[in-house]
């Protein structure tokens, strides 16, 4: 895998990015790469950049230094041509006054001339590879918290990206959930050859699913370590041990 990777030039890559404004920075110099047919997922505790951190990336947020490279198309401009990524915000974010199907089917309509009927079929094709076959013309509100979040992935998927970005694809699901939510994406990681980027702070869907990840830390405002997660967690740094076993630190400050 490594010998591939190499090979290729990054899917992502970022040179010393400030991530906020100067009112607000909440990471300094981050830089890191995205290899292409990889799972990256992007960990921190709240407040330490993370969801701003893909905002910059994929064009909602313009930087005031730094270097951000997207498909070996320099910057996203999503304004001009059509994004060489999906995306699924927090929770979904699917939109209430229109049914699934037609949430899903949104990119088709912004971003192709694709006839009606050929939009249709794309947008039911893509419920269907994340098992909601029947779910077209429900609400969002009919929906579980699982549900909404494969739809919001199915809407990542509609312009068949190479890479998408999920935040926070499995907070806030019970175990059972969230489980069916990273089995899904290895399968589009593996079964598609989909790129995933993952913003995320649970620890079990990080192992489930990560090839390598990436530490945001909100206090030295910088990144605390890139690599395999399960290396990561038996770091002998106390900052990095701290975040992948929270339950020792606890136990720890309660003796």
């Amino acid at each position: 895998m490594d010998g591939a990777h190499s090979a290729s030039p990054p899917i992502v890559d970022v040179r010393g990015l400030t991530i906020g404004h100067e009112d607000a920075v909440l990471a300094k110099d981050v830089t890191f790469q995205v290899h292409r047919g990889e799972v990256f997922a992007i960990l921190g505790e709240s407040g330490s950049g993370k969801t701003t951190l893909v905002r910059f990336i994929i064009g909602l947020e313009e930087p005031s230094d730094g270097r951000i490279d997207v498909a070996g198309r320099g910057r996203p401009d999503l304004d001009h041509g059509l994004p060489p990524f999906g995306v699924m915000f927090q929770s979904g974010a699917l939109f209430g006054s229109m049914t699934v199907g037609e949430n899903v089917q949104l990119p088709l309509e912004e971003w192709t001339d694709l006839p009606p009927d050929a939009v249709t079929a794309i947008a039911q094709a893509k419920l269907r590879v994340v098992g909601l076959e029947g779910a077209f013309d429900k609400r969002p509100s009919e929906l579980s918290g699982g549900m909404v979040r494969r739809a919001g992935i199915a809407r990542a998927l509609a312009l068949d990206p190479e890479l998408v970005f999920l935040d926070e694809p499995s907070a806030g699901l019970d175990p059972q959930t969230a489980t069916e939510i990273d089995e899904l994406i290895v399968t589009l990681n593996r079964a598609l050859g989909v790129t995933v980027v993952m913003v995320t702070h649970e620890l079990a869907s990080v192992y489930r699913v990560a090839d390598r990840c990436m530490l945001l830390d909100a206090k030295s405002k910088s990144v605390l370590a890139i690599g395999d997660p399960r290396g990561l967690s038996r770091s002998d740094d106390p900052l990095i041990r701290a975040f992948f076993h929270p339950e020792r630190v606890e136990q720890e400050e309660a003796r």
